[in-house]
């Protein structure tokens, strides 16, 4: 399970033009799901993003995490992200779990976040539209 996690000031995603999900500060998570994960690696990768520290202290280091700092998550459904692009030009997807399974996997994610965190989220499987003011920039891969 992947999940590319960007620090931002603000991010949204919307569906045929509507918002479905918008936070102020926080994390953008771009959640990749792979074959052969399942709900232990999902709450594992709960725990790395909610502690990751990506947000600076008072002297300029990055170390704190978005709960110190009061932050939100917006969790998209990403399915790109498990893809093999180690040769030719087009990506490989047979990394990636099988929708049903991503799906309910994403689900998951998405419930232990709003456990310990205010957590938006994406529309799974939708041409979404996601805008975000990334925060440096931060950018960090976080894999289980």
């Amino acid at each position: 399970m992947i999940a590319l996690i960007q620090r931002v000031s603000e991010s949204s995603v919307s569906v045929d033009g509507q918002i479905v999900g918008e936070i102020g500060k926080g994390l953008l998570v771009l959640l990749g799901v792979e074959k052969g994960d399942d709900e232990v690696k999902a709450k594992r990768l709960v725990e790395r993003v909610a502690t990751y520290r990506v947000f600076e202290d008072d002297a300029g280091k990055m170390n704190l995490n978005v709960k110190e700092v009061g932050g939100s998550l917006l969790v998209v459904s990403q399915f790109t992200l498990p893809a093999d692009t180690k040769k030719g030009t087009r990506a490989g997807f047979s990394r990636g779990a099988n929708p049903a399974d991503a799906e309910r996997l994403y689900d998951y994610f998405s419930e232990q976040c709003r456990n310990v965190l205010p957590t938006e989220c994406g529309q799974f499987a939708a041409d979404m539209k996601v805008s975000l003011v990334n925060d440096g920039p931060v950018t960090f891969w976080l894999q289980v």
